[in-house]
């Protein structure tokens, strides 16, 4: 089957250089952007529940763009200076780069892992096991982090700052796509949520990271493409080299 309509789980790219733009131009597939899940703020008043002084520690661990805008707003609306020695422990240098908009990013200690693996930040935290570390996630967090903090062995606690929940689809939204591509378990549930007797067939699916993998086969479905990969680090990339073998058939 020649992939002609993709969609994204993500929202659109507010760039116009987006590598989804580039790929649906050069094979001429219409690609669309439709968020399975959003993100709702946990609140001050909740957030204080957790018994987690943000002052206290000297290293923040990010996992997503989602957890640098909750940090921050929760430290707005808790009304506590961030600290300049604050050291900044990213998942990849994309959401490093993220922290610009809340930071002078030259004149900060922000550290990233190579790939978009979480399990790829350890060599990064192992240089620095003399900080005390607090990782920004979501409610709905799987074991990860936790893992990867015990294992380095150093002094960390969990800031549960936001949750995701379903992005429910209307009843007139159908799913009549030739590939899907996920990028948490959540999405995955949303879609089992919203189409509770949903049926691949021949759509393909594909995922970044390995929780959505793990996500992905137990629904029982087919996993068709799956990042990081030997081969590719961003799923644009996988992308783009899948669908140069998909057009080449008739």
């Amino acid at each position: 089957m020649k992939i002609k309509k993709i969609l994204v789980s993500q929202p659109k790219p507010e760039s116009e250089k987006s590598p989804y733009f580039d790929i649906a131009g050069k094979y001429n597939v219409k690609i669309d952007f439709r968020p399975f899940i959003k993100v709702e703020p946990i609140l001050a008043k909740e957030f204080r529940q957790q018994h987690v002084n943000i002052a206290d520690y000297n290293a923040i661990v990010f996992t997503s763009r989602h957890g640098i805008d909750h940090f921050f707003r929760l430290a707005e609306e808790m009304r506590i200076k961030i600290a300049p020695e604050l050291q900044y422990f990213c998942v990849s240098e994309k959401i490093a780069h993220y922290l610009q908009k809340y930071i002078d990013y030259r004149k900060r200690k922000v550290h990233y892992g190579t790939t978009n693996r979480i399990c790829d930040l350890a060599p990064v935290i192992q240089k620095h096991k003399e900080l005390n570390y607090l990782a920004v996630l979501s409610a709905d967090y799987n074991d990860e982090i936790p893992n990867l903090m015990k294992k380095v062995g150093v002094k960390y606690n969990i800031g549960m700052m936001y949750r995701t929940v379903s992005n429910d689809f209307g009843p007139d939204e159908q799913l009549d796509y030739d590939m899907m591509l996920f990028f948490s378990p959540q999405g995955i549930n949303a879609l089992l949520k919203n189409f509770p007797n949903y049926e691949q067939g021949d759509v393909m699916i594909g995922c970044l990271g390995s929780n959505t993998a793990a996500a992905v086969r137990n629904a029982g479905l087919r996993l068709d493409l799956e990042v990081p990969s030997p081969q590719f680090t961003s799923i644009t990339m996988a992308l783009d080299a899948l669908l140069k073998e998909n057009h080449k058939r008739k």
